[in-house]
């Protein structure tokens, strides 16, 4: 399928438009003078003034400046929003236009950019990196939908909220028979990453995966079982993580007489009360602890991807497990529609050729696979994409409920530190033979 094929013209520049509108949704309800334009520093945010406005820059610089060759739509954006020469501990530090003027800046490089879309002077390449600057978007605005459950703050406002599909679940295992896999992206595929790229067949053993992610009752069991306390349980890295940090349950949680609460954005809520929900907000050490302490183990890449795409007749689905065709509500949590996790039983119509559950959408899930380069890797135009972060990050796999559909597929690997707890992660385990 071309490029065009799956998002013509008119459709790209409505998706420029719709991936600026969730942006600033993201902050829609902070005041002009709201204190958490800044907020407070972490390692693992941005300043809301800052991220909104480097994803502006980002569609600028890349489409409208780098490719053709227009003027800056705002004095001194490159010293303020290039990520790749702004320290992120300076982020904090830095004077920002007002913001009125920051979100103006935003719709402003919306508008010129759909423009160009819709008039792209014969530069055919510039649907192609619109579609990038827009996956850029996307990933901000869930990096920013993470920053208010991290902060405590309310959920994104002016989202709706759409039922949740019942279905019927349970803890079982599905067995995927092994075989020949194709590895990475197709070139077929219409838009993928360069760290997707590309397809190299890959031998996988027979195994047995979980039909579903983990639930919060599950890890609620190795939370009471000591899991936080039993050194034999974690790596040796994992063991250091969790003396640094001093973590002795989920991050999100805390204990009173009635039991267990996990924080959903501001809102505590009982875990009796979501017990089947996905686990959410662990991070690699995490789940490999639990893994050990159920005589379980995580799923290699390989093995995920292959559960996703590759059924028994060996014909790589290459796009969702449900087949070559986008997704729809029933299919998955994703888009922020359900305006949180779900349960792990829910979205039966869009179960994998094994017939697992929910490998796109609620939780990233948590890979045993150290993020590196497949062969042929190429670079893309933007290198800070993929390459300095090889060999340094594990491989998540699948989207979140906060994940864009345009953005997710059965390919697409997300790749973060082990120690962060702080994404919509959470995982599903195999067997161990």
């Amino acid at each position: 399928m071309d490029l065009d094929e799956w998002v013509p013209t008119e459709r790209l520049a409505g998706w420029v438009g719709d991936a600026t509108d969730a942006l600033l949704t993201t902050i829609a309800d902070f005041d002009d003078d709201d204190p958490r334009w800044v907020g407070p520093y972490l390692p693992t945010v941005n300043p809301p003034i800052w991220e909104i406005a480097h994803a502006a820059w980002f569609a600028e610089w890349f489409v409208l400046r780098q490719l053709h060759g227009d003027a800056a739509l705002m004095a001194d954006v490159d010293a303020r929003y290039d990520s790749a020469a702004v320290p992120h501990v300076t982020r904090w530090q830095l004077a920002y236009p007002d913001a009125g003027a920051t979100r103006g800046y935003v719709r402003h490089v919306g508008r010129a950019l759909a423009d160009r879309v819709l008039d792209d002077g014969g530069l055919d390449s510039t649907a192609y990196y619109t579609l990038y600057a827009v996956m850029h978007h996307d990933a901000h605005t869930e990096a920013l939908t993470y920053t208010r459950q991290t902060l405590g703050w309310s959920p994104p406002p002016d989202r709706p909220r759409v039922p949740v599909p019942a279905a019927a679940g349970g803890d079982r295992d599905l067995e995927v028979a092994g075989g020949r896999l194709l590895l990475g992206a197709s070139r077929t595929q219409p838009f993928v990453m360069d760290n997707e790229r590309w397809a190299h067949p890959v031998a996988v053993a027979a195994f047995s995966m979980a039909a579903e992610a983990v639930t919060m009752d599950q890890f609620r069991a190795f939370v009471a079982d000591g899991g936080y306390q039993r050194a034999e349980l974690w790596s040796p890295d994992g063991w250091a993580w969790r003396h640094e940090v001093g973590a002795a349950h989920p991050v999100y949680w805390r204990q009173d007489e009635t039991g267990w609460q996990h924080r959903c954005f501001d809102e505590w809520r009982a875990v009796d009360q979501d017990a089947d929900l996905a686990m959410v907000h662990v991070n690699w050490w995490e789940a490999q602890a639990y893994c050990t302490w159920a005589g379980r183990r995580l799923p290699t890449e390989a093995e995920w991807e292959r559960a996703a795409t590759t059924g028994a007749d060996g014909v790589k689905q290459w796009w969702y497990p449900w087949g070559p065709r986008d997704a729809e509500p029933d299919d998955a949590a994703l888009d922020g529609r359900s305006g949180g996790v779900v349960p792990v039983a829910a979205f039966a119509a869009g179960d994998g050729p094994w017939g697992h559950r929910q490998l796109i959408g609620n939780v990233w899930e948590w890979t045993a696979s150290t993020f590196e380069p497949f062969p042929h890797f190429e670079p893309d135009a933007y290198r800070d994409n993929s390459e300095p972060w090889f060999h340094t990050r594990k491989v998540l796999r699948g989207g979140s409920w906060a994940t864009r559909a345009r953005y997710v597929r059965s390919t697409f690997r997300n790749y973060f530190e082990p120690d962060r707890r702080d994404v919509f992660a959470g995982f599903r385990t195999c067997a161990v033979d």
